[in-house]
């Protein structure tokens, strides 16, 4: 379909794009958060192409939602075939074969074997929801503990666990009750004297046991701790080895639920199905989205059967699982299982070998970090002072949109590689062409 990409073909933002902004300044609420004007008419595979006609490589995916790309034809003949059949039969009341097919999916592909049950809901935020209520409802304690970083969603429940930024929860308290946070390892901003990764996540889990457990709260109390096995929004931050499986000690120690937020890391982004399957640990509850449905909105609970026992009426969702959204997610983990996580852990790495290789002539990039297709590079003012620079990020991201690459950032300084699982090496070489060139233009201003 595209010959070229990119293909910018005019100053950006064109003719067209600048009238539907105009719209859209004056109807849509302004807590969206845009950091350019893209304006997408269509897309296929990563290639986006705004309303003026200009071509972009996009490594953005929709914020890591469209797994197979835009508008994989398959995706869209499974979406179309299932919308000339019925558009909705409310799962929560009714029965219908595709919800009960990707719910064994779904249980087949976690970490720990597939005795498995799955709860079905529209979005990130609302899994999470759910995982909140589902955890107390098991446990019968009041406390949830979280991470410095952490993003889970912008409803009240999973606002309340996250800790990424502050204008995520200004003026909306009082917030959930009994919610701590605790520290999540960063190996790359720890201090001095915690000189290897294991030392950091060490230096973590010392803080819940003889810090929030004997001075906060008794872990007793604690129904479940939340954590993304990667970090998302706070930086693509991937901890250290030891991080995850001293979480699950503790526990298992303790009766606490481990849920593993896999909401922007799960769905073979990181090279395995879920992130948390590269340190081979088992999650009791798990939470997903994104990139399940390949752009349907849908997100999913998995947890384990003697977990999710509650009875009839606990917890529903009238669109949760609807048939269209659950068919296009039938789609997407067949292609993921035909090679799409394969692709996503072969050319996730050697995209970072590309972007580490370019890193060693900047010395306004940190670090290079991240597992498969979810990468990140950390913008600093200088490799020596590891001051952090989001000045230099914000501006990197306007530079790639010129050139024609759609990129995002995550926490305060870094910028996020998060494709479609579809991209090939060629695609992934020129996306670190235009990063170059976007990084060059940007110290330039």
């Amino acid at each position: 379909m595209y010959s070229k990409v990119p293909d910018i073909k005019m100053p950006l933002p064109g003719p067209k794009a600048k009238a539907v902004i105009e719209a859209d300044d004056k109807f849509i609420s302004p807590s969206y958060t845009r950091g350019y004007p893209m304006v997408i008419v269509r897309g296929q595979g990563l290639a986006a192409e705004d309303v003026d006609g200009n071509v972009f490589l996009d490594m953005t995916a929709g914020i890591a939602v469209n797994a197979t790309g835009h508008s994989h034809p398959r995706v869209v003949k499974a979406i179309q075939e299932a919308a000339a059949n019925f558009q909705h039969m409310s799962g929560t009341d009714f029965y219908y074969p595709v919800q009960s097919q990707l719910a064994k999916m779904l249980a087949e592909h976690t970490p720990g074997g597939p005795d498995r049950k799955v709860f079905f809901c529209n979005s990130g935020t609302e899994a999470i929801e759910a995982c909140i209520k589902l955890a107390r409802w098991k446990t019968g304690r009041p406390w949830l503990i979280s991470f410095i970083g952490s993003f889970h969603g912008r409803t009240y429940g999973s606002m309340s666990l996250s800790a990424s930024k502050a204008v995520h929860r200004t003026r909306f308290a009082p917030h959930l009750s009994n919610v701590l946070h605790a520290n999540y390892p960063y190996p790359y901003r720890a201090a001095p004297h915690l000189d290897t990764p294991e030392k950091v996540a060490d230096d973590c889990l010392k803080y819940l046991t003889d810090t929030m457990f004997k001075r906060l709260v008794n872990p007793d109390e604690v129904a479940a701790i939340f954590v993304e096995p990667i970090q998302g929004e706070g930086g693509y931050v991937v901890p250290p080895d030891n991080w995850l499986p001293g979480l699950r000690e503790l526990c298992t120690k303790h009766g606490i639920m481990l849920v593993a937020d896999e909401i922007q890391s799960g769905m073979g982004r990181t090279g395995k199905f879920f992130a948390h399957d590269h340190w081979g640990v088992e999650a009791d509850i798990i939470a997903c989205a994104k990139g399940i449905a390949s752009g349907m909105p849908l997100g999913a609970v998995i947890a384990k059967s003697e977990i999710m026992k509650w009875p009839p009426g606990t917890h529903a969702s009238t669109f949760g699982g609807n048939p269209i959204a659950c068919s296009a997610a039938v789609e997407t983990i067949k292609l993921l299982d035909e090679g799409l996580v394969a692709n996503a852990a072969a050319v996730g790495e050697h995209l970072k070998g590309k972007l580490e290789a370019w890193a060693k002539g900047c010395d306004r990039a940190g670090e290079v970090r991240g597992k498969g297709l979810m990468l990140a590079v950390e913008f600093v003012k200088s490799r020596a002072s590891k001051e952090k620079d989001p000045i230099l990020r914000n501006a990197v991201e306007q530079t790639a949109f010129k050139r024609g690459l759609l990129i995002l950032g995550c926490g305060e300084n870094n910028i996020r590689f998060c494709p479609s699982l579809t991209i090939t090496k060629e695609e992934a070489d020129k996306a670190v062409e235009l990063f170059a060139a976007a990084v060059s233009d940007a110290m330039k201003t």
